[in-house]
């Protein structure tokens, strides 16, 4: 299995370590820029030419060699992973056309949007922990040199790729390493199905809740400040920013970043506990981007350029709530961990869990009178909705366990 590694890295201002790094993300996005401007013009000729990544990629050796002060100063391998980059957007983008969603057109990258730089192999380009010999961990790049590396937990098994990353004023090296198949942890003989939801996080079929932090709407007074605070700069070029200016940009990075750490925490936490508790985990199997998705406008079909009420600012809001908690989040981190551990995770049709009776089996719209409260019309059983949900999913995944058996 392959196993991702996060590590904070420590370049040295003195040895402008930092300043070759960015000046790498910054050539890296300037390589990525002109072979998209190359596929677009080739494509505008009149004889239609398309440009794949095996043409652009032939192309380096003379790019390299007519500009040696940058793009000659860089692994090729990683110039390459730049290209198969561009190549997997326009991959998406014509997958999408063929299938009838919103294609989205390969956009230029400026450099404040261009954050990673991939080493598809090490040793090549890059070399993880390339002092061995020292105490301190250190990873070397080409054109940068030996970075220091705050390492706060050990590599296990062969490191195969490595990217560094950037966020705000902190860099990052991300390793990805194949390791065998980790002993799965001692069997529980618990099963359990889950509830996602907005007032609670979480309901689980044992009647438990757990609390969601809505860590988003905590900020959302401090977010508001800063984001006022940069709209009064003006909209220009990162290189023409002030000193205020750059400060208010941070400021709004700093808030958004603190809250995705705080939503991943919360997930991790949340995810761990389910998976060292439980042998089976039944979930909802969520479509959070149609959950998500803006009302459609209704014309007025009497009046010409009017449109009808259709909700709009209410689902704003719920889609709000439904970003803060951070399902989408949660479920990969639970499946990632459950694949780990050796547990078994089911995905199953969320349809009427909440509307079904546990006791008798019936189902009505009419069962579920509030957004907590579940009654059951026909036997006059009385529970939490979330907690009837989660209950009635755990019982569809191990019908479907049983009907599907490992």
């Amino acid at each position: 299995m392959i196993r991702a590694y996060k590590f904070l890295l420590r370049p040295t201002v003195r040895q402008a370590q930092a300043q070759a790094l960015a000046g790498m993300l910054r050539d890296h996005c300037s390589l990525y820029n002109g072979a998209l401007q190359e596929r677009r013009d080739a494509y505008r000729h009149p004889s239609k030419t398309s440009v794949k990544y095996g043409m652009q990629s032939a192309q380096l050796k003379e790019i390299r060699a007519f500009d040696p002060e940058r793009q000659g100063r860089w692994s090729f391998s990683s110039q390459q992973a730049t290209l198969r980059r561009l190549d997997k957007a326009f991959a998406a983008f014509f997958r999408r056309v063929t299938s009838g969603d919103t294609p989205g057109y390969p956009r230029f990258r400026g450099v404040n949007w261009f954050d990673t730089v991939d080493f598809p192999k090490d040793g090549d380009g890059c070399r993880w922990d390339s002092t061995p010999h020292d105490p301190v961990t250190r990873v070397r790049f080409q054109g940068v040199g030996h970075v220091r590396v705050n390492q706060h937990r050990p590599v296990a098994g062969r490191v195969k790729t490595v990217s560094v990353k950037r966020e705000g004023r902190k860099w990052f090296v991300v390793l990805s390493a194949e390791q065998e198949q980790p002993e799965p942890l001692p069997a529980t003989g618990s099963v359990v199905g889950i509830d996602l939801g907005i007032a609670n996080f979480l309901a689980d079929s044992g009647g438990g809740f757990v609390p969601n932090p809505r860590h988003g709407r905590k900020a959302a007074a401090k977010l508001e400040a800063a984001q006022q605070a940069l709209s009064r700069f003006p909209r220009c070029r990162a290189k023409d920013r002030t000193a205020n200016h750059r400060r208010a940009v941070e400021k709004v990075a700093q808030l958004h970043g603190k809250v995705r750490r705080q939503r991943l925490d919360h997930a991790h936490k949340t995810a761990l506990g389910l998976v060292r508790a439980h042998d089976v985990i039944a979930h909802e199997d969520l479509k959070i981007r149609s959950m998500s998705r803006s009302p459609a406008p209704k014309p007025d079909p009497d009046q010409t350029g009017v449109f009808l009420t259709n909700g709009a600012a209410a689902k704003a809001g719920l889609n709000k709530s439904i970003s803060d908690a951070g399902w989408g989040v949660f479920l990969t981190i639970l499946h990632a961990k459950a694949e780990s551990a050796g547990r078994e995770v089911i995905a199953v049709d969320p349809r009427n869990t909440s509307r079904t009776c546990p006791e008798c089996g019936h189902t009505a719209k009419e069962n579920r009178p509030t957004q907590e409260k579940f009654h059951c019309i026909s036997c006059g059983h009385t529970a939490h909705a979330d907690t009837v949900g989660a209950i009635n999913v755990l019982r569809a995944g191990l019908v479907r366990r049983n009907a599907h058996p490992a």
